[in-house]
């Protein structure tokens, strides 16, 4: 891996730690759920071959903290901190967006409040039910998520979660232990000191988010939506399809489940390399 030049961004609230690699045009990758700048270290390097890549901890995950730790968190300002992101990493230029689940919707956000400062973005699994035929259904869902971690704690709230994610019919028979690389593996313990903030604070305000569907109609020449090839069925999957369905776009399949970036990163990375390239 190549050293990034590492960063911190004064932003509203918070302060941002970002990592720089590369030359070329701006490619800002945003992380999700407790993921953060590292989260995107198994491809970082290879797209900074040919690009300037930007990447970083969402306010209040791993090294980038909170002016005030019980702060409600919002999509509309974690979009303003990748926006500040990319005036302080490419003034005046347009700039490549990726976004994963989570980050995803910060990405969609983004794009519709400043379509002038973005080429293109993917946007891998944005978990943004409020479009979904049966969204009552997982506004209920993410009120028991939250009510759960409030009264019970962490690990039965992550259960409540989790079988909320997965797809009709899946039975809750043990599954083959998924390997992780070992920049993945290594990752184990910030992880999961992420978990508590990123359930109590970004499931509830991040998956209630309705995206400004008639907005992205008309920018939808220059969005990828995206989905795993493993994850058909499972609730980011199902929202990132109807999304791509409303805004009639094709949903372009990626290696993997919904954390096919930490699990195939090689082919990941090449695809999504691809999929920028098409705008450079």
């Amino acid at each position: 891996m190549t050293d990034p030049t590492i960063g911190s961004l004064r932003v509203n609230g918070a302060t941002l730690h970002y990592e720089v690699r590369g030359q070329g045009p701006l490619v800002l990758l945003i992380p999700g759920g407790t993921g953060g700048a590292a989260s995107f270290d198994g491809i970082a390097d290879d797209l900074a071959a040919e690009c300037t890549v930007a990447t970083y901890d969402p306010r209040g995950m791993s090294r980038s903290t909170l002016d005030d730790p019980d702060a409600e968190q919002q999509v509309a300002e974690h979009a303003d901190d990748a926006f500040r992101m990319l005036e302080l990493l490419s003034p005046g230029e347009p700039a490549l967006l990726f976004g994963a689940s989570s980050g995803a919707i910060v990405s969609l956000h983004l794009l519709t409040a400043h379509p002038e400062r973005i080429t293109r973005v993917v946007a891998h699994e944005p978990p943004v039910v409020e479009v979904l035929p049966d969204a009552a259904e997982h506004r209920a869902l993410i009120a028991h998520v939250r009510d759960t971690f409030r009264t019970q704690g962490l690990m039965p709230a992550m259960a409540v979660f989790a079988a909320g994610l997965k797809k009709d019919g899946d039975t809750t028979e043990p599954k083959a232990e998924l390997k992780l690389p070992p920049q993945a593996a290594a990752r184990a313990e910030q992880t999961m000191a992420n978990l508590p903030y990123f359930v109590g604070r970004i499931v509830p305000s991040f998956m209630s988010y309705a995206p400004d569907i008639r907005r992205l109609e008309g920018l939808s020449d220059r969005l990828v939506i995206a989905g795993g090839q493993d994850s058909h069925g499972e609730l980011p999957y199902r929202s990132a399809a109807f999304l791509a369905e409303r805004l009639g776009t094709e949903l372009q399949h990626f290696p993997g489940g919904h954390i096919g970036l930490t699990t195939h990163p090689t082919e990941f990375g090449e695809l999504l390399r691809k999929a920028l390239q098409a705008s450079i």
